[in-house]
Parts: C-alpha cells; sequence; structure tokens
C-alpha cells in the first residue's frame, strides 16, 4: 500500500528547505513583498487575499514545515499509515500545518482570524483523537480558552474598519492602546500565559507527535507571532505585562518539579520558554525573541518525540516513577533525549544556550531593578532543577517497569526523525546566530555576571539532584498545591461561576438570547422535527387531500 507519510515527508521537507534558502536571501537583501490576489471583484467591490513574504514570516514557516515534515516520518511508525485512523490523523495534521501557514503570511486580520480559528478548532480535533472522557474534557479546555483569543481579535477587527483596511501592518503606529492591549490578551489565550495557562498541560491528552508539532512549535507560539507582527515599542515595552511573563516562567517551573506526568512536564517546560519569549517581547528585544522562538522549536520538539519512544516502548506508560533505567533499554533514544535536556538548561555550545543567554545578559541593560533580574536567574535554575529531575527518574534511576518489548529497539522511522532532530537541536542556535548576524552584538559585562548565567545552571542541576533524595520535608498540601497548577482551574471556574451569578437575577435583559435561542433550542428542534416525521408518515393520505381539494377548487 501507497504510504502517504512518506510523500509528504518529502513535500514538506523540499519546502522548508525552499522557504529557509528565500528567508536568508530576503534578510541579506532587507527585502519583503506583498503578493494580492484578487477574490472578488463585482463593480465597485474588491475584496483581495494578501499574503507577506519576508525574513520573519519564511524563516519561520521553513522551521514549522521542518518539525511538521519530521513529524510525520515519526508518525508513519508510531501511528501506522494503513489504517483509515491513521489517514485521518494525517489530513488533521495537514490540516493543521495549512491554518498555521494562513496565520503566519498573512498581513490582514481577517485571514489572521481564519488560522488562528483553523488552529483552535483543529487542534481541539486533535487532541480528542483517542475519544477517551478524559481527551473530551482536555480538549473542550483547550478549544474553549483558545476561544478567548477569538474575542479580542474580533473586536480588533471591527474597531479597525474605522481606519479603512485590515492589513495592520500599514497601521500599526496609528492604533490606539486599547487595540493593542487586545491583541496582548489574545495572544495570551493561544500563548497560555498565566491567567489562561491550565489548557497546555490538559492538551497533553493528544498523541505525542500532536504534542510535539502542535503544543511546542506552532499553536503556542501563534500569539507570541502575532506580538511579534503588531510590535510597537510605545505600547508593547510595558512593565505589566512583562511581571506577567516572569510569573508565568516561576509558576510553570514550581509545578514542572512536582508532576510525575512525563509529558505534562515537558508542557510546563515549555509554558516556562513561553514566559521567557513574552518577557523578552515586553522588554523590547524582538529579535531575541523570534530567536528563541526558532530554537525552542526544535529542541522542544525534540524532546516530545524521544518522550513518545518511551511512553510506546514502556507500554503506554507516562508516570516517570516507572520509567527508569531507560538508557540500557534505548540507547539511542536516551543520548537525543539528554541533548535536547541540555538545550533546555541553556549548556553552552547548544541551540539554547544562544538565545537564552542573549536575553538574559541583555536584560541587565533593561533598567530594571535587581529583583527581576534575580527573578530571570530564578528560573533559569528552576528550568535546569526540572530537567535534571526528569533524567535521574527516566535514565538514571533504577528498573522499575522493564517489558520486554525494548529487546526489540531496532532503526525505524521514529529512531531516523529523532536523529535528525538531534543534530538541528546541536548546531541550529549556532547557525542562525551566525546567520542572523547576532555574534556581532558585543555585550560588556563584568566577569562575574558574565559567568553568573552558568553558575545557575550548575547550581540547578545540583539542587535537582538533591531534590530527588529529599524526603517530604513539608505538608502534603503543598505538594498538592504544586501539583495541581496552584489550583488555577478551580479558580477560573470560581470566577466565571461568580460572575454569572452576579447578573442571574436580571437573565431577561442580559441573556435574552441564551434564554430564548439556545435553552429552548432543543425545543424548538425537537418539535420541528416531530412535524416533519408526522407530514412524512402521513404523505399519502395528504397528497389525496390535497388533489381533492384542489378538484373542488377547480369546479
Amino acid at each position: 500500500m501507497l504510504n502517504k507519510y512518506l510523500i509528504w515527508f518529502f513535500n514538506l521537507l523540499f519546502l522548508s528547505v525552499i522557504s529557509f534558502y528565500l528567508g536568508l536571501y530576503f534578510m541579506n537583501s532587507n527585502f519583503c513583498m506583498f503578493l494580492e490576489y484578487n477574490l472578488i471583484c463585482m463593480n465597485s467591490l474588491n475584496f483581495y487575499y494578501v499574503l507577506i513574504f519576508d525574513f520573519k514570516s519564511l524563516l519561520f514557516v521553513s522551521v514549522v514545515l521542518f518539525i511538521s515534515s519530521m513529524v510525520i516520518l515519526y508518525s508513519s511508525f508510531y501511528m501506522g499509515y494503513s489504517s483509515i485512523s491513521s489517514n485521518r490523523f494525517l489530513y488533521l495534521v495537514l490540516l493543521f500545518i495549512f491554518s498555521m501557514f494562513l496565520m503566519i503570511m498573512s498581513p490582514n486580520l481577517i485571514s489572521i482570524l481564519l488560522g488562528w480559528d483553523g488552529l483552535g478548532l483543529v487542534s481541539y480535533c486533535l487532541v480528542i483523537y483517542y475519544s477517551s472522557l478524559s481527551s473530551n474534557l482536555s480538549g473542550m479546555i483547550t478549544c474553549l480558552t483558545n476561544r478567548l483569543g477569538d474575542i479580542g481579535i474580533l473586536i480588533c477587527i471591527s474597531w479597525m474598519m474605522s481606519f479603512g483596511g485590515w492589513n495592520f501592518i500599514f497601521y500599526n503606529f496609528y492604533f490606539c492602546n486599547n487595540i493593542f492591549i487586545l491583541i496582548i490578551l489574545s495572544s495570551f489565550t493561544s500563548s497560555a500565559q498565566v491567567p489562561f495557562s491550565c489548557w497546555l498541560p490538559a492538551a497533553m491528552a493528544a498523541p505525542t507527535p500532536v504534542s510535539s508539532l502542535v503544543h511546542s512549535s506552532t499553536l503556542v507560539t501563534a500569539g507570541v507571532y502575532l506580538l511579534l507582527r503588531f510590535f510597537d515599542s510605545l505600547i508593547v515595552f510595558n512593565y505589566f505585562f512583562m511581571l506577567m511573563g516572569l510569573f508565568t516562567m516561576i509558576f510553570s517551573s514550581f509545578c514542572a518539579n512536582y508532576e510525575f506526568d512525563l509529558k505534562k512536564i515537558i508542557a510546563f517546560s515549555t509554558l516556562s520558554q513561553l514566559g521567557l519569549m513574552m518577557t523578552s517581547i515586553f522588554l523590547g528585544f524582538l529579535d531575541f525573541s523570534f530567536f528563541h522562538l526558532l530554537t525552542h522549536a526544535m529542541f522542544k520538539s525534540l524532546l516530545f518525540l524521544c518522550s513518545g519512544i518511551f511512553i510506546y516502548f514502556y507500554l503506554d506508560n507516562q508516570d516517570i516513577r516507572f520509567l527508569g533505567g531507560c538508557c540500557n533499554f534505548l540507547p539511542l533514544t536516551s543520548c537525543c533525549f539528554n541533548i535536547s535536556n541540555m538545550a533546555l538548561c541553556g549548556i553552552p555550545f547548544l541551540s539554547g544556550f544562544y538565545s537564552k543567554d542573549l536575553i538574559i545578559e541583555m536584560s541587565f541593560f533593561s533598567g530594571f531593578n535587581f529583583v527581576v533580574i534575580m527573578i530571570f536567574y530564578f528560573s533559569l535554575g528552576l528550568t535546569c532543577c526540572y530537567s535534571f529531575r526528569l533524567v535521574y527518574y527516566s535514565l538514571l534511576s533504577s528498573f522499575n517497569f522493564s517489558p520486554m518489548s525494548c529487546v526489540k529497539n531496532e532503526f525505524n522511522f521514529m529512531g531516523m526523525s529523532v536523529l535528525v532532530m538531534s543534530f538541528f537541536s546541536t548546531v541550529f542556535g549556532c547557525a542562525l546566530n551566525w546567520l542572523m548576524n547576532f555574534d556581532l552584538i558585543w555585550i560588556f559585562l563584568p566577569v562575574w555576571i558574565k559567568i553568573s548565567t552558568l553558575f545557575f545552571v550548575i547550581l540547578g542541576l545540583w539542587f535537582g539532584f538533591e531534590l530527588n533524595s529529599f524526603n517530604y520535608l513539608k505538608l502534603l498540601n503543598f505538594y498538592y498545591f504544586n501539583s495541581n497548577m496552584w489550583f488555577m482551574l478551580g479558580y477560573s471556574m470560581f470566577l466565571t461561576s461568580s460572575f454569572f451569578n452576579l447578573f442571574i437575577n436580571y437573565y431577561k435583559v442580559l441573556f435574552w438570547g441564551e434564554f430564548y435561542l439556545t435553552l429552548n433550542l432543543y425545543n424548538y428542534l425537537s418539535s420541528i422535527s416531530n412535524f416533519f416525521q408526522l407530514y412524512l408518515n402521513n404523505n399519502l393520505k395528504i397528497f389525496m387531500i390535497s388533489y381533492l381539494l384542489w378538484f373542488l377548487f377547480l369546479l
């Protein structure tokens, strides 16, 4: 049977290479190109679909297509390629990539909403792929939280009518503050910043290739990319939103240190890196945030793919307490897993080091106080802490659960894609650092500040090692509090119900649409369907009576 996965793998890889070459050419030439396609031309009405091609959009599309090609190659073994459900999975992933392409390449707010909605709806279909109760609940949380971001974009679309067009890229410096605040809140929902963080760990109910593609490099970074496009230094250089990004970094790192689900730990680490990207945007480091966006996509996708191989060979087990001794059973995957973990920690000369080190050292020149700088370094140490904890439990600890299925660890498509991704996780940051000319930025700092990043990385690794030998030093409620995301989901439900209970006495005024449409929609539909059922059951009698009536009328 024809393997559709391999065909799409080669297509996406070819498009990724072309896009990367064009991105470098556009960046070198300082070149930007708009493509307009006339969809409707009727009298004085002209409706154009506009695409923008510049180095940011082309490089980001290149990274997305490359990761997508590797994930599709990986999925051909992980999901199988000959069943109907695997074909459904392939087409859903391709639909997701197409929606991401629409969102990245668009300078128009209408088509951005089209891609944004496509991302949310297709990710819902991917999260509920396994059709279990937990998957359905996770998909509902994911979909509804991302729909909150649509509200801000829809209000911006209606607000921008007064500017005479929806091509926001021409009006960026003329907008009022409210449009930027709405866009920032919309980006916060997609990028799972602190008030809206609950959906990202819940979305780990999806298959592992989906987590690798959707929840590491595409859907969650769509909000960051939107802010990069809408950047205005007068509005976006914002102290309050910068503190929200810092709080997201600390919050997610704390939760990762008390979590035992393998995929949820990686989801919390994604949340921490998203907080770093958002913080660097609100500090004004636009290019550094984009640089970290690209490098993070590489090593985080690799981390998810390696965890998928562990889950695959350990009989669908995701609890890290049962994973011990992976390095003996799966040596190749364990090596790649360590590479991605070290890149995440910022170990020198791996991909994550170049972007994280630039952001943290440039934060000294941002004019903020010592407390903010120390929070940066503290979150860096926490990242190394939960990364080493993950490595300790999965690779270094004793054999806790060792099925014999691991013995047959042949070099298949999963191993091939992981090996390619680990190569790029090693060299991509360094290469992009040269290609984007970040190596020409000279940062003069005292020696003790220069080595402090490395010091905090080593301190975090040591503390992560010591954390595994600690007994329960605090009350059980403390661990329950941290492993349940500080009860954030419960608080959001409580606030929502309180808000609705506040206006419950005025439902005839406020909720007339819900009262007359949504709540009674079942009654309307059932009565209409009963009428049609009655009509269809008696169609011969009705035909005879109508014939008789017309006969009498003609007489």
